[in-house]
């Protein structure tokens, strides 16, 4: 009898070590390390980037308009050139990726956030709530995402706050799908059902017992959404339906270039090839993540 649990968090099992990923990470391909450095270089680059130029994101001068970056013979005050207001393209570049990945992180924070409560909504309490939440999960899952976003701006115009709760609204219903499906494959296991036997209420049930053993797969799903909301805040942003001026973002940037791809193709170039990294880097990462977190992708005496 000694071997019985005496309370309801006993009847968990035991999990990994935290850091089994980080360990494991020196043995991912190097592709994916790269991805890891080149991620890691981008937080660098927002926390410390303004070290890099002496010239602030909205700083102009006309004298100095598209100016060549500093490889193709320009100026050494300008390493990236200048756009058509002369102002410092290295400069803008990292105010715009602060802003496109703390929008991206918020955005698929609140996705996150917002998908799993309807998906533990859903497998709680079933019945005609869980059909409901379903309805709402199929019926954005059969629309291309960017026309929902146009339709809200169009109703409700644009600002800060919509439009991070736009991005935030992009792929909600992944998650409360996964979640949900996992939520009842956890609920069938042995574990849950001792908890349950020991009096342990549903809060207490999913928030300290089921939670923690499918929070591995919504990481790996945030990892795989995060690239997907750059784009969408691009694509907008391109359009002119994004962040509006002062502020600016990869998309801006973008899109002002596309009226001088002949003549200064410097202003798009710089934030094409760091979108396509970002999200590569973030794409290459959360495919490693997946198959790291779930033992049936793992090749046998691995």
């Amino acid at each position: 009898m000694s071997d019985l649990p005496s309370r309801p968090e006993d009847a968990v099992p035991a999990k990994p070590a935290g850091f089994a990923l980080f360990r494991s990470l020196r043995r991912a391909p190097l592709i994916v390390q790269t991805g890891f450095v080149f991620l890691t270089l981008i937080v660098l680059l927002c926390l410390a980037g303004n070290l890099l130029t002496p010239h602030g994101y909205t700083e102009t001068n006309l004298l100095n308009r598209l100016e060549a970056p500093v490889f193709m013979g320009g100026s050494s005050e300008f390493l990236l050139g200048t756009d058509r207001l002369g102002r410092d393209l290295l400069a803008r570049l990292i105010f715009a990726l602060r802003v496109s990945v703390v929008i991206a992180i918020l955005g698929t924070l609140i996705g996150a956030v917002l998908g799993t409560l309807l998906g533990f909504l859903a497998a709680h309490a079933r019945g005609w709530a869980e059909e409901a939440i379903m309805l709402m999960v199929d019926f954005q899952a059969s629309m291309p995402f960017i026309i929902i976003a146009l339709c809200l701006l169009a109703f409700f115009g644009n600002s800060l706050t919509l439009f991070i709760f736009i991005m935030g609204l992009n792929g909600w219903e992944i998650y409360a799908r996964l979640t949900r499906g996992v939520v009842l494959s956890a609920k069938a296991q042995p574990y849950t059902q001792a908890v349950v036997a020991l009096g342990a209420n549903p809060l207490r049930l999913y928030a300290r017992h089921v939670l923690p053993n499918v929070a591995g797969i919504l990481i790996v799903q945030f990892t795989l959404n995060f690239p997907l909301t750059i784009l969408l805040e691009t694509a907008l942003s391109f359009l002119g339906l994004g962040i509006q001026p002062p502020l600016t973002s990869l998309g801006v940037i973008l899109g002002e270039g596309r009226d001088y791809l002949i003549n200064a193709p410097w202003i798009s170039v710089s934030p094409g090839i760091l979108i396509f990294l970002t999200t590569l880097s973030m794409s290459l990462i959360g495919d490693w993540l997946r198959d790291e977190m779930d033992p049936t992708l793992k090749r046998s005496g691995t």
